[in-house]
This record gives structure tokens, sequence and C-alpha cells, in this order.
């Protein structure tokens, strides 16, 4: 019977019944689709098991008996003993442990002594219809407090996904507050339950993302399809596409079995469960190979291409497949080889393969070094082994190495060098000379061998030798899921080039050069043309304009704040055109030579951007950082460079050394001049301009522009800046290699940027109707500083002002940091979207400390910023934070410079953050009482942000909330002293308050003196478990804590009846008191 849910499109059916639609409708209907996939619902009430215990023990014990009917009851018992025992490890190294043994399965002993040991695979991962597969929702747990998760997914009595569900009609709940109350407030308080989790959910019925408990929200991702070759699903359908493309029975056991990877160490927590396209690439490839592979006897050895998105984590694909394939029972522990063409791009892979031998299921995983390595490590082994190579070790010499059919080839950026299967014949004065490319030796080397190619770019070439193309993931759809961003398009050529012969001719080459030549005819005729370009782009009247108009765009962009981190990189025809147009930048911009340290800056958060994530975690470059120049040119040594090349190149070591200074997104190497060099395979998240001034194929044109869509924080976009004519070129790539059918939306043009931030400035214009903005461009210093506050104070008028104003700035900026260079924005634009980014920052900074913008603000009004707040006596309140030592936040001096301002809206927002700040200090010693002083700050807060757009009524609001967080802060400062009344001290006045607390809400008299000497001796039981640095992880010590409170709350008498709702108060003032030590 279908679902109701199955029945409606989801929005319609929210709309339907959306004054209703809470998080319970929302998980009732979870529940029937899960029911819909073959699973038993229960609800947690009827559910017989002990509140602290996590397994379904009768499930357990019902699947033993089923699937191992020998085994006695003391056997069972001991399977459900080994998969309890508490080994005393963090929460992450027992989920890494506890997911092993649910894999690989394990050992007992037979009751019987006679009988050899009984292997047990909690899961059956061979035969679904084996496994009890339960959903149950409202189920208790109760360990260090109680908690009740929405739903949590059962295979064998083993909770192995949780899920938590929003009201997708509530505006002020998301799927992000879902995910911190899994991933903080659960995990801290029932850390039992995920010791087997495998992953969790997270939805609000529209958004639906999966992830690791242990990854950032930037690492969740929707599950956009149910087979793998339809297209992904948009929208409020992501909840029907994860229900039906990840939660059937045998692909959920697939995933946790083969797709869950934990490195074999780690020092940091970190757990990659597989996305959608990783999933269904590499369960095609494996099927594809397994058709294709000569172990029969029959295939051709053409395993497939794979066609990934450069960014999208192919890597991580190679790692799966190589998994599957190892544990295959068909190929029997086959041999495989992952070849690449750069030691770089070697380098990379096997920091990854090498920390991944127990998930690989082969502890023999190598990095090859030479050839004669290569030839050893292959000649006569029979099965096994993970190598990684480049593929310029295979060579005539090597011969054969190996004639087996259970070995498989998996080529990275196989379009490159890996497809030279044909024979090259070059006319030299010695005569005709005949050679063939790496690729075919590597196939004579391994004649029976299954190739496989991973690529970002397919060209014809690499389908003819690795087969068709088995799965595509591509540009647009990597962009549309968050795993990149999406790349904006500007052309330059015409300001550097005027002349339009000129750009007809680079135009005309591109076309002779869409496809490469392959015959002597063609390969001659390319020669010519790209000479002729090279003296058109070589010019030294074209390459000072390029210089001149570079530093017009780059510096343009640092002063409007439009670059993340500064980073740009330009990419050159050749070394000579590349080395005349450094000289000639740093000629303008001498400076550029000077060796600076790195100038280590404050990460913001962007706070508003809710579509931001997060890459890959960012190594902490800053303390190993060099003095290094602003500016470099990287390319090789060659041994006929004249000396002032050759020296500034450097060495081969030198120049490995400014890779890891580049990807610093501190270091004061801000701008790199290439040819060849960090084009394709070179990760540098915070790059986000590239300026192109050199003739590219189409597949090595989509390879270097991915290099500024990774992603950062901050970085909506990247930027790739035209100085040759490559659009029509680009355009012609995208729809071959990077989109899906006719859609090329992965690039935009600068010209959608213009119109956005056109569209903007009319709303925010609007907004402002009435309101005087001209002192800010004409007026003197101090009239403008005093026009920014007026403006936060007059968009401050309703929260829901307020509200919208803040989004459509944001909006507006996103667009502007693109085409802040553009001649189509106007000068009294330009002033406006300064004056409405500045009111929007100014706003930011009295709520939140810190403004998203600051980094990325226009110079001037950034420093008008600071003006206008320093005018206003407000710039130390403002620069605090619960950090903050040398400033007394309660004392009368700041309050006295609060009562003055002259601004309203601006007293309250921040005698608001003042007590927050306070507040919060004030609550990691003594939760409860924080904890009623925020309940009240918040319902002032809610009086504030509900007054009405009526001046004489909001005003009476405004200054009777103002007078009541005046009395608030100065009770705070009163309770912070009344420890010493009591002769204790202050921390152990935060157990005094707690006890007190319980013994008034449950109604009993405790003696003062007993409940003063109680605080002190809980409080020297909590400072004896602080000594061991990992409390937080181990539940074995957070065992221990609670046992000794039990012992000596029974020693007094407290309380006289038994509670378990005391235990859980106590407890938690005890753990949140050892959480904020020594902050």
């Amino acid at each position: 019977m279908e679902s109701y849910l199955s029945k409606l499109v989801l929005g319609d059916l929210i709309k339907k019944i959306m004054p209703h639609f809470n998080e319970h409708a929302l998980e009732l209907g979870i529940m029937e689709l899960f029911q819909e996939e073959g699973y038993i619902y229960s609800r947690g009430d009827t559910i017989h098991k002990e509140v602290s215990d996590v397994l379904l023990r009768d499930d357990l014990r019902s699947y033993l008996r089923s699937c191992y009917p020998d085994l006695s009851q003391l056997e069972v018992e001991r399977v459900i003993l080994k998969l309890t025992a508490n080994e005393g490890l963090s929460d992450y190294e027992e989920n890494a442990r506890m997911m092993r043994l649910i894999s690989d399965g394990f050992s007992i002993e037979r009751e019987d002594s006679n009988q050899p040991n009984i292997h047990i695979r909690p899961i059956d991962f061979e035969s679904a219809p084996n496994n009890i597969f339960r959903i149950v929702n409202q189920l208790e747990i109760v360990g260090q407090v109680r908690r009740i998760p929405d739903g949590v997914v059962y295979i064998n009595g083993l909770p192995v996904v949780v899920l938590e569900f929003k009201s997708a009609v509530k505006e002020d709940t998301t799927i992000r507050d879902a995910y911190t109350q899994l991933t903080v407030r659960y995990r801290r308080d029932i850390p039992e339950l995920f010791r087997y989790n495998a992953f969790v959910v997270i939805s609000d019925g529209v958004n639906s993302k999966c992830g690791s408990l242990f990854a950032p929200y930037d690492y969740f991702y929707a599950w956009r399809k149910v087979q793998p070759d339809e297209a992904p699903r948009e929208g409020v359908e992501s909840l029907m596409t994860m229900m039906h493309g990840l939660f059937p029975r045998e692909r959920l056991l697939d995933v946790i079995h083969n797709f869950v990877f934990f490195p074999d160490s780690s020092k940091r927590e970190e757990k990659i469960v597989c996305r959608y396209p990783q999933y269904f690439a590499a369960r095609k490839l494996y099927s594809n190979i397994l058709e294709r592979s000569r172990i029969h006897g029959e295939g051709d050895g053409k395993g497939g291409t794979y066609f990934g998105a450069t960014g999208s984590g192919k890597s991580l694909t190679m790692l799966f497949l190589t998994r599957l394939l190892m544990r295959s029972k068909v190929f029997a522990s086959p041999t495989i080889l992952l070849i690449t063409d750069r030691t770089d791009l070697d380098e990379q892979l096997s920091q990854l393969f090498l920390q991944a031998k127990h998930f690989i299921g082969d502890d023999y995983v190598r990095q090859v070094e030479s050839r004669e390595e290569l030839g050893l490590q292959l000649r006569g082994r029979q099965s096994g082994g993970v190598f990684l190579t480049t593929i310029h070790k295979f060579t005539k010499e090597a011969g054969l190495l190996s004639d087996r059919a259970n070995i498989i080839c998996i080529s990275d950026e196989a379009h490159r060098s890996q497809t030279n299967l044909l024979e090259q014949v070059v006319q030299t004065e010695e005569g005709v000379k005949r050679s063939f490319g790496f690729a075919r030796y590597l196939h004579d080397s391994l004649p029976n061998a299954t190739y496989v190619g991973f690529t970002g770019t397919p060209i014809d070439a690499t389908i003819d030798v690795f087969g068709k193309v088995v799965d595509a993931y591509t540009m647009t759809e990597s962009v549309e899921d968050g795993i990149t961003r999406r790349i904006v398009y500007e052309g330059r050529a015409a300001k550097v080039l005027l002349d339009q012969e000129k750009l007809d001719e680079i135009e005309r080459y591109y076309e002779q050069c869409a496809e490469e030549g392959t015959n002597e005819y063609q390969i001659e005729e390319s020669k010519k043309a790209v000479t002729r370009i090279e003296s058109i782009l070589g010019s030294p009247n074209r390459l000072q304009a390029v210089a001149e108009d570079f530093l017009r765009h780059y510096e343009g962009r640092i002063t409007e704040g439009s670059s993340v981190c500064g980073k740009a990189m330009i990419v050159c025809s050749n070394r000579s055109i590349a080395f005349d147009l450094y000289k000639r930048i740093v000629a303008l911009r001498p400076e550029w030579l000077e060796k600076r340290g790195s100038q280590a800056r404050k990460r913001r958060e962007v706070g508003l951007i809710s579509s931001m994530h997060v890459a890959d975690d960012q190594i902490p470059y800053g303390d190993k950082s060099k003095p290094i120049e602003r500016i470099r040119l990287v390319m090789t040594r060659n041994k006929d460079d004249d000396k002032e090349l050759y020296d500034l190149l450097g060495s081969d070591e030198e120049r490995k050394g400014l890779d890891e200074e580049f990807k610093n997104p501190d270091s004061n190497f801000k701008v790199v001049i290439v040819v060849d060099m960090w084009m394709t395979g070179f990760d540098v998240p915070c790059l986000d301009t590239m300026y192109i001034d050199k003739p590219l194929q189409q597949h090595t044109l989509i390879q270097t522009i991915s290099r500024v869509n990774r992603v950062f924080p901050g970085k909506e976009k990247g930027l790739v800046v035209d100085y040759i004519g490559i659009k029509k070129n680009m355009n012609a790539a995208l729809s071959k290699y990077a989109a899906s059918g006719d859609d090329i939306d992965s690039v935009e043009m600068v010209e959608e940027s213009v119109a956005m931030v056109k569209d903007e400035l009319d709303i925010l214009r609007r907004m402002f109707h009435g309101f005087d903005r001209s002192p800010f461009t004409h007026g003197k210093p101090l009239e403008q500083l005093h026009c920014l506050n007026r403006g936060a104070e007059y968009i401050q008028a309703t929260k829901e002002l307020e509200t919208r104003f803040m989004g459509h700035v944001r909006k507006m900026k996103s667009a502007y940091s693109l085409c802040s260079n553009s001649d189509e924005i106007s000068y009294e634009e330009r002033e406006d979207i300064h004056f409405f980014s500045g009111v929007r920052s100014i706003i930011y900074k009295l709520t939140k400390g810190d403004t998203p913008d600051l980094s990325q603000m226009n110079a001037r009004v950034d420093k008008m910023i600071e003006e206008a707040l320093r005018s206003e006596g407000v710039e130390e309140i403002i620069q605090m934070d619960s950090k903050t030592e040398h400033l007394d936040l309660l004392s009368e001096q700041y309050m006295e410079r609060l009562q003055k301002l002259k601004l309203p809206n601006m007293k309250v927002k921040l005698m608001e953050r003042l007590l927050k700040t306070v507040i919060t200090d004030f609550k990691k010693v003594n939760k409860i009482k924080g904890v009623d002083f925020s309940e009240r700050l918040n319902a002032l807060v809610q009086k504030y942000n509900s007054r009405k757009d009526d001046a004489v009524f909001a005003n009476d609001v405004i200054n009777e909330v103002a007078d009541q967080m005046a009395q608030l802060l100065s009770e705070v400062h009163k309770e912070k002293a009344s420890f010493n009344d009591l002769g204790i001290s202050y921390e152990e006045k935060a157990f005094y308050d707690i006890l007190k607390a319980i013994s008034r809400k449950f109604g009993f008299e405790y003696p003062e003196d007993k409940l003063l000497a109680l605080a002190t001796r809980i409080k020297a039981i909590v400072d004896d478990k602080s000594k061991y640095t990992d409390w937080a992880n181990r539940s074995d010590i957070k065992s221990e804590l609670k046992m000794d409170l039990i012992l000596v709350l029974a020693e007094y008498g407290y309380p006289p009846v038994t509670n378990d709702e005391v235990f859980k108060e106590i407890f938690e003032q005890a753990e949140n008191f050892k959480k904020y030590r020594g902050e």
C-alpha cells in the first residue's frame, strides 16, 4: 500500500497540512516510508528494554539464533558481551572499533572447548532477508541525561542510523538545529547510542541530508538519486530520494559495509561517509570491470571511464572501488595498480591509500619509488597488493611484468598521458625514429589486466583505451550539491588587445586547434599557428597593457574586499612571456619583492551565508610560514635559462616549498605566474581569481579554470579573467565536458553579477526611501560617520525590516565581489553599495561582535565603520568577547557609557551583546543561575524584537527594555559576588545553587550547613576527575564521576527520596564545570 507521502509531491503535502506540519507529522510520515521499504515499525514506548540500554537485545538474540542455530545460550550472551564491552576509548575510537567488528565480524570461544571458535557476523551483509530491520521513533534513552531521538534505524538490534527532524514551517528552526542536536547534545548526553552508528540523518521534510557524526555541518549532503541512471532530483524531493535511494535494505547494508571509511590511524576524528555520486560510480565501475575483465577469458580489458568533475572527490571514489574489488570473491584477491602521471598526484593518492589498509582489506599497500621496485613487486606475485606509481615507470625495458587477469589498473587524470598506445614516428637527422608512449609499455607489461580511467575531461582517446563512460558527475551537479563553487567568467581581452584583427586571428586559431591534430601536416600547421599567436601575445605593448590592467583589476578587488585571501594565478603562454610579464609587474610594484612573513588574520565565519561549505580542514600554516615575496614565477629550471631567470626559479626543493606557501591563506605569497605547472591536480581552496593569457585545449581549459572552484570559508564563487578570448572555446568545452545535456550553467558570465547588483540596489534604495544618504557621499568625514550610524538606526525600526535589509545586502555584496571592476557600475551605485555594506556591517558588529564583511569590505568604508563606532564611544564594548580579561564588563563606567548613547536601537543591541557575554561567561561556572539569567534576557530581547512600527510606541518599548537590561546586568553583578556571604568559593557556589534549586523543585527541606558542606564535597570530586584531559570522550570516566556523585549524595542523605532527575541535574552541572574549567 502506497504511503500518504508517496501519493503526493512533498511540497503539495506540506502546503495542505501547513498549520499542522510539525516535527511529529514529519516523523510519522517518515516512519511510513520506512515501512514501505520493509522495515518493522515500533514506537519507543512499546520497546521492552532498560532505559540505559541502546541495544534491542531481543532482536539481536533472535537474529543470532536464526543465523547460528547451534549457538548455546551462553554463547549468545558472549556475542552480546563482545558487542557491549567498554574498552575506555574515546567516542570516535569506539565507533571505529565497533564498525570494524560489525563489518568484519569476530570469533568467540565455544562453550564446548572441543569445538573450534565460531566466526560471528552481527549483520549478514550478503543476504538482507536474514536480518531484522526495525525503525523506532521516540525511544527514551538515559545516558548522562535522558534523551529521546526522533528516529533510530536498528539492524539486528544494533542502532546503525540516528535521525533527527525539524519542522519545515517554523522559520526559526532549521536542519542545522537538528545537526547541532545530534552532534553536540546527543553525542554528549547519550554517547553509547553512537558506538554502533554508521551515519546520521537530518531533515525538515524539505531539506534532507546525511553525514558522519564527526563531520562538520558543511560535509552533510543530500542523497539526490534513487537509481544510478536517473537525473538528480531537486529541493523537496530530497527526502523521497534519500528514503528510496539510501534506505532500501540491500543498499543500506552495502553503504554500511563498503562505503563508510575510517583511516587506519588519524589525529582527527576522521570518518567519511560516501556521497551518492561516489556510491553509484563505484558500483557501476565494479559491475563494468566484472563484465569486461579477462578473468574468464571473454572480456576486452576495458573496465570503463569515469567522468567526475574536478574537485568532486574522485580519489575517494577510487578508494571505495578498490575495496569492492579487493573483497570480491570473483577476482580472488586481485592486484591493483593506481597510476598517475605526476609525482604530486601520486603523493596525494598515497597519503589516502596508505592509511586505508584495513578498509581495503589488504595490508600490502605500497608506493613504488623506482622502475626496479615496480618489477620486483609485480613479477611472480600471484595475488593481492595495492601499488601506487606513476606512468613514467613503465618503459620498454620493463618487459612483461605479469600475464595474470586479476590485475586492475586504475588511472587518475587518464586523459593526459595514459592514452598514447600508437606508434609515434619522428624524422630526425639520424633518420626515422620510432617509439611508443608510456601507455603502450604499460599495456605490454600487463597484457591481461583490466584498465579503468578516471578523468575530469574524457577525450575520445580516453574512451578508446579504457572503454565507454560508465558514469559521470558533472560540474553542474557538483555545484548544485555544494561540493564545488560556481565559476564566473569576465572577459577583458579587448582591454589589452585593441586590434580587432588580432582578436579575430586568435579566434581562428582556437577553431583550428579545436581538436589536436594527429598527422604530420596538422602538427606542422599547429606549430606555425602557435608561433603566430605567441608573437601576438608576447608583444611588448600588449604585455605592458596586461600588466597594468592586471594590477588595476587585482588591486581593485583587494580594495573592494572582493577576494577572500587575495590569491591569484596568472597563466601565460610560454616561459619567455611569463618572465617578461613578471618583470613588468614588479617594475610597477617593486614593493611586492619585499619578503614578508605571514599576516595571520582572524578567520571570520560568514554566519549569514547559509550555503557556505567548509573545505578540507585548513592546516595551521601561520606558525611555519616563512618571509616570502608577494609575487613569484613558478616554472621548472631549464639548463639554458639565463642567470637572472635561473636564479629566480630556484631549485626543485625550493619550488616544492612554494606550493605549501601558496596554499597557506595567510602567507604573503599572493600572486603566482605559471605556464604549465599547478594548472591541474593542484588544490588551493582559497584561490578565487585566475587570469588566463594562454590558448588552452578544451579538456585542459576545464581543468585549469576548475582551480578556482574549491570550497573555502567566505568564498561563494571563483572568478576567471580572460585576456585572450577563450569564451567561445570555454562554452564549447563546458557543453562537452562540464554540464548535463544543454545545460551550461556551471559557469556564469560577469554580466549576470552586474544585473544582480543593480536589482538588489533598487530594492535597498526603496527600503531607504526618505532617508538622506547624501552626507555619506558629499559630506565631511564626521557627517559621513553620522550618516552611517543614522542609517543603522533607521533600518532597525522593526526586526522584520532589519532582517530583510541584512539579507538583500548580503546578496548584493556577494554579486559585487565578482564584478567590482565592471564599467557598468556607476560611481553613484558604488557609493550606495559602500553605504549599505557599511550599515549592515555596523548592525552585524553590534550584535555578533565581528562582521563577516570586514575582511571583504571596501578599505575606506572599513575605516569609517571603526571611526563611527569610536565616535559613539562604544569601540571597546564592541571588541569585547567572553575571554576578555583586562576589561571589567560590569563596571559602572561601561553602564554610563551605554546610557549616554543617543541612538536607542544601538543602545539596546550593545546592552544585549554585553549581557550575553557576561551571562555566557557566568554560565560556564554556574549553569543553573546562568540559564535563569539567559531566559530573562531572551524575554527582553523578544519584547524588543516584537515592537510595532509606531515611533512613539516603539520608543517606549525600547526605553523600557534598556532600563530592564541595565537592571538585569546589576543583578548578575550582585549574584557573581554572593558566594562571599556564604563563606564558600565562587565555583562551590555553583553546586550550592543547583542543590538549593533541586530541593525547592522537589519540595523537601535540607539543612543549610549540610548544603554548604555537600557543595564543597561535590566540587572536590569534580576537581579529582578533572585531572583526566580526555574526560569528555571517556565513558568510563563519566561513569566513575556519576558513581562518586551517587555515593556522596547517599552519604549526606540528599535528597531524602531517590529521584533520577536529581542525579541528572547535579551531573549536568558537574560536567558543565569540568567542560569549561581552564578557559
